[in-house]
């Protein structure tokens, strides 16, 4: 049993080998990088693609290629095939890539081979079971069996016929299976045979349509090569009619010749004309010179005037906004004034008698109540000057540096001005000296138009130049100016914030201070406690720091126009 064990495992391994012998192996490729085997790979990767679900992509994709590029591919592919492969292989393999059945023949094969080890596995289970009923039935006849172990030989011998037939219907079956195999494998030869027919007259044609390929490519540059030869001869007709062309054009210039020779001294001497006219130019360019230059001068100084004038008039605003708060201020404190002074008036008319116990009560409760918040806004005060400090002197670099750069770009501007205006006083020169020497010879009215084109050209670059100035400077003081603005906005941002909660403090500071003043404002004696005044006095003194800070609203909104 074991040795038929052991047969049917290496008839199943001979099979398997059969199976995967042509594929590729992978630990070949990857440690001694075997040339066959990445062949292999290759065409069955190529026999995938082609009939694969996505086959139409694929083989689109393949054609849309050039055919210098496609025919270069299929003489390589060709090439690795009669190095590499025997001829059986690659008609296989190309027929992988060709046809799209080949999927199909694969399982078929797949399954007849393992019908095949089935049917061998069977045939040697059934050479066995007929060994051991030969060596059976040899031992009943050799052997009597006595009377009294005749019944049970006798069910043993039931057993082993019914056995017999059981293994002889398996047998007919198998070989009704066998004789189906057969038949399906004659079939599955014939459609190879027929495969293989098709399979050549395909190479053949390949072959027959590469063949027309080439001579398609021979007989296109053939075809080129035509019409350039066409074109050259056109090209040569066309410079043997440009010949007699030329040739009448030489007589014409000879002819024109002769009359710019009598015209050349015609205009010689109306040159000794021009040079008088020139002298009297000069003259008048060293005055257009000088005017434009006092003009320049001038126009510098009332930009800076005009700068000037701007200064004055924001100082003018801020002023102007400075005494309006002022004003406020002054009406508030007289308000306030005018409060306090009633109050103390009623204070008087009070009786003594409470005061005394009011007073006492008043002395309890001021200390307890207001000597956090006294010494809170003591020390909030110091802060907000100091930051009021660093604040003003932050606020005067800014100007300066502001001042600076609006009267570099005003001068820059202002020169721009003159420039321009230059440009139009050198263009008006030369239209006058065209319209001034129209009658005078060519060659003096060349020279004049050179030197002005050149003066323009000059006045050109000069702008260019300055302009360019002015681009460079820009950006740097305007990241520059960027920087400080933005770390004076988020100063100032936070300075609101904290002004925000300084206000929101102070209204809770007042309305505590007005509901003590109004309990004890019907008893109060005339004599005001200090603690009382401190905190008045610090009450008043916050509310000018904040009106003195919201003087910085202006500087703000410069700020922002300016970012």
């Amino acid at each position: 049993v074991v040795e038929q064990e052991i047969r049917s495992m290496n008839v199943q391994l001979t099979n398997l080998q059969k199976l995967y012998e042509h594929l590729p192996d992978v630990t070949l490729i990857g440690e001694m990088e075997d040339l066959t085997e990445l062949v292999k790979l290759v065409q069955l990767v190529l026999g995938c693609a082609v009939s694969c679900e996505r086959k139409h992509e694929h083989i689109e994709q393949i054609m849309t290629l050039e055919e210098s590029v496609q025919h270069v591919v299929m003489t390589s592919i060709q090439e690795v095939k009669t190095l590499v492969l025997s001829p059986q292989q690659s008609r296989k393999y190309y027929f992988l890539s060709e046809e799209m059945e080949e999927k199909e023949d694969l399982t078929k094969r797949c399954r007849d081979l393992e019908n095949q080890v089935r049917l061998s596995v069977v045939m040697e289970e059934k050479t066995a079971l007929l060994t051991e009923t030969r060596s059976l039935k040899e031992r009943l006849s050799v052997c009597e069996p006595p009377d009294v172990t005749s019944a049970i030989t006798s069910k043993k011998l039931l057993l082993l016929q019914s056995q017999m037939e059981q293994l002889q219907e398996e047998n007919f079956r198998l070989e009704n299976i066998r004789d189906d195999l057969r038949v399906h494998v004659e079939q599955l030869e014939r459609q190879v045979s027929e495969l293989q027919h098709r399979n050549e007259d395909l190479t053949s044609l390949a072959e027959e349509a590469q063949a027309l390929k080439d001579e398609m490519d021979i007989l296109r540059h053939s075809s080129e090569r035509v019409g350039g030869l066409e074109a050259l001869v056109e090209t040569y007709k066309r410079k043997l009619e440009d010949l007699g062309d030329l040739r009448r054009q030489v007589r014409l210039l000879e002819e024109r010749n002769n009359v710019y020779m009598q015209r050349t001294c015609e205009l010689e001497e109306e040159l000794r004309r021009a040079n008088a006219v020139r002298t009297q130019l000069d003259t008048y360019k060293r005055q257009v010179h000088d005017l434009s230059t006092k003009h320049s001068s001038e126009a510098v100084k009332a930009e800076k005037w005009q700068f000037e004038y701007r200064n004055l008039l924001d100082k003018y605003e801020a002023l102007q906004k400075e005494k309006e708060r002022l004003i406020s201020e002054r009406d508030t404190l007289r308000e306030t004034n005018e409060e306090l002074r009633c109050a103390q008036v009623q204070q008087r008319f009070l009786s003594q008698a409470g005061s005394a116990a009011i007073g006492n009560l008043a002395s309890e409760i001021m200390p307890t109540e207001f000597k956090e918040t006294v010494v809170r806004l003591q020390n909030e005060n110091r802060m907000l000057c100091a930051q009021e400090e660093s604040y003003v002197q932050q606020l005067a670099k800014v100007q300066s540096q502001l001042e600076q750069s609006q009267r570099s770009q005003n001068a820059l501007e202002t020169q721009n001005r003159l420039d321009q205006q230059q440009i139009l006083e050198l263009r008006c020169q030369v239209e006058e000296l065209q319209k001034a020497l129209q009658d005078s010879p060519l060659e003096t009215l060349a020279v004049h138009c050179r030197a002005a084109r050149e003066k323009l050209h000059e006045a050109h670059s000069d702008l260019q130049k300055k302009k360019e100035v002015i681009n460079d400077l820009e950006p740097g003081m305007d990241s520059n100016m960027a920087k400080k603005i933005s770390e004076l906005q988020e100063i100032l941002r936070k300075k609101d914030e904290d002004m925000k909660q300084m206000e929101e403090r102070y209204q809770q500071y007042v309305e505590k201070a007005r509901m003590v003043i109004k309990t004890m404002e019907p008893r109060k004696t005339p004599s005001i406690s200090p603690d009382v005044m401190t905190l008045r006095n610090q009450l008043t003194e916050k509310e000018r720091r904040i009106q003195y800070l919201e003087v910085w609203d202006p500087f703000l909104f410069l700020i922002d126009t300016l970012s």
